[in-house]
């Protein structure tokens, strides 16, 4: 039933019909979905002819009108955050140390996702502020079904190097269900299990290139069928579309279409290297003599976590302005030691044995859509996740060849473009070189400012990070 008020302003509420319809259609024609016209009907009751009573419960009395009041705020309100979520802005935390000491754990990130245009959902029924599971139910969130291939919405710009950007964990498609073992990289567990059941296998430097593919599958396939064999301890082995991993935050230090290479730590891309963060980290081998004051470890940003580190291992990260400053205090510290070693076999690919380290890595072309790559038993391994995983093509080797979707492939065109992305905490990070290219369709989007910060190693007031706050991004290199 109209109001009276309505009734003697006719006019304001075809003012506010054209204002929302017009909103409404910029915002069908940006996401390039018409299928929202069968919603525009609706929108003209709400504002015109009113058939619909869409607040039926305000003509009740008793328990429903107040019950049903709070549920249609909630409703609202849930509807409201999912919409601006999903493509325009979400906020974001730092949960771990891999960006130390440009992002800290406990940096509460804005994150627009117009920045490199939002994603139309791949699983678009899923519950407001959750990413994958429902807390305290432990069960999935979303309903897998419609399941919507990728598509992207055009944004203010592209990722560019050295931007700090939010993405979906790419090795996260596959993981176990108990959640002990959720945060572990299955593929790495996988094989891991399968060097404790094979250890005696071949040397795979004295076989030919498809014999060490092979291998390799072996270790894998024992390993997943230990975890397999095993579901009282791992769970069963379950898979999360691409919106639906975990999030994570990385620096992009390799475009689409470049060479990437890493020597002693340095990252080149096409044979230049690229400038390190200011405040890039390395894991160094400290011998103290005494314990390290509160007031030079809060001013050399060294956590609780870094101090546990050096406890446990005798290892902890520093920037090189740590390295100085702590080098000089002989009094607190005997020695420290550049740490290089790594073992290669937790390297990208898995299956490779390239013998490349976190150090020492590559080189290796980043793929970019529409462009082709040769296709080689040797460099299969590094390209085989793109083509079969992310792109969804069937891919085998048989009798020295290789053949996608059933035919013998000599090359491969990408349909989409990758990235490398980076912590700069480099010997603490768990990036590009340990799961490889991150596809445009995993891009969430970009942190534009810290809107809050607390010292996770502090409490009350002390705790708050203040000169973080509404700090700029972008300003942090």
């Amino acid at each position: 039933m109209k109001t009276k008020k309505e009734k003697q302003n006719p006019g304001k509420q075809w003012a506010k019909f054209i204002i929302v319809l017009v909103l409404y259609l910029l915002f069908l024609y940006w996401v390039k979905s018409w299928w929202g016209l069968i919603v525009v009907p609706f929108i003209f009751d709400a504002y015109i002819t009113k058939k619909i009573k869409w607040q039926w419960w305000k003509e009740e009395e008793g328990p429903v009108k107040w019950i049903m009041s709070w549920v249609d705020a909630l409703v609202f309100a849930l509807v409201a955050v999912y919409f601006i979520n999903l493509f325009f802005f979400q906020n974001y935390v730092i949960p771990s140390s891999s960006l130390e000491k440009s992002l800290l754990t406990g940096d509460y990130l804005f994150v627009s996702k117009a920045s490199y245009g939002p994603r139309i959902p791949e699983t678009p029924l899923t519950m407001p502020l959750t990413q994958h599971t429902l807390p305290l139910l432990e069960c999935k969130s979303y309903i897998e079904w419609p399941h919507w291939d990728y598509r992207r919405v055009k944004g203010l710009g592209q990722v560019e190097l050295n931007d700090i950007v939010v993405f979906n964990y790419p090795a996260g498609d596959t993981l176990c269900s108990n959640p002990r073992y959720q945060a572990y990289d299955f593929y790495q567990m996988c094989y891991g299990i399968g060097y404790q059941l094979y250890p005696n296998h071949p040397d795979p430097d004295s076989l030919s290139p498809e014999q060490r593919l092979k291998l390799f599958h072996t270790i894998y396939q024992a390993g997943r069928q230990e975890i397999v064999n095993n579901q009282a301890e791992y769970g069963k082995i379950i898979t999360r579309p691409a919106d639906r991993r975990e999030n994570y935050v990385k620096r992009c230090v390799g475009l689409p279409g470049q060479t990437l290479e890493i020597r002693n730590r340095i990252v080149y891309l096409d044979g230049k290297a690229n400038k390190e963060p200011d405040n890039v980290q390395y894991t160094y081998r400290m011998k103290r003599l005494a314990t390290l004051p509160d007031e030079l470890l809060q001013s050399l940003g060294i956590s609780n976590e870094d101090l546990m580190s050096l406890n446990q291992s005798g290892y902890m990260p520093l920037t090189q302005h740590a390295v100085d400053v702590l080098g000089a205090r002989k009094d607190l510290v005997q020695d420290i030691e550049l740490v290089t070693e790594a073992n290669d076999k937790e390297i990208y690919p898995l299956n490779g044995n390239m013998h490349w380290t976190r150090d020492n890595y590559g080189p290796v072309w980043i793929p970019k859509k529409g462009e082709s790559i040769k296709l080689t038993l040797d460099n299969l391994p590094v390209y085989e996740r793109p083509i079969r995983a992310y792109e969804g093509n069937e891919l085998e080797v048989k009798d020295g060849k290789i053949f996608i979707n059933g035919k013998e492939a000599h090359s491969y065109t990408f349909k989409m473009d990758y990235y490398w992305m980076m912590g700069d905490n480099r010997h603490n990070s768990a990036d590009s070189r340990y799961w490889g290219f991150v596809p445009e369709d995993h891009i969430v989007g970009k942190p534009i400012f810290i809107w809050w910060s607390s010292d996770p190693d502090r409490n009350g007031f002390s705790g708050i990070r203040w000169s973080r706050l509404f700090r700029l991004v972008d300003k942090i290199k």
